[in-house]
């Protein structure tokens, strides 16, 4: 083999290296995303069963409060959309990380019925 020979083969192993690497932290950065997603959207259910145990009627204006899941606090807000028939109400549940709502991580609409 020649030294030419030698140093194509090193960039070409080198480049293979970067795609690699590159693709194992880009995996790492999705799997944060998810897990803080799928932790957002348990605390949105627990606030709409909470919501529906409490059998109570969801007014226009926004309800906010704070739950703790997996070591860390979670902020969220929901509010009642009146919809065309009385007997049903469109509920946004909106949950983030910071208290101003800024940005929030998850948003869920569903409908409640009388």
């Amino acid at each position: 083999m020649t030294l030419l020979e030698v140093m194509v083969a090193l960039a070409v192993f080198a480049a293979a290296g970067l795609a690699i690497m590159n693709t194992a932290s880009e995996h790492v950065r999705s799997l944060s995303y998810l897990q803080e997603k799928t932790f957002a959207t348990w605390v949105a259910s627990n606030q709409l069963v909470q919501l529906k145990l409490e059998k109570k009627w969801p007014s226009g204006t926004w309800i906010k409060g704070k739950s703790e899941m997996a070591g860390q606090d979670w902020y969220w807000q929901w509010h009642g959309v009146e919809t065309g028939d009385p007997a049903f109400k469109a509920l946004d549940i909106q949950v983030g990380q910071d208290e101003d709502f800024e940005s929030y991580v998850t948003e869920i609409r569903t409908y409640v019925a009388r």
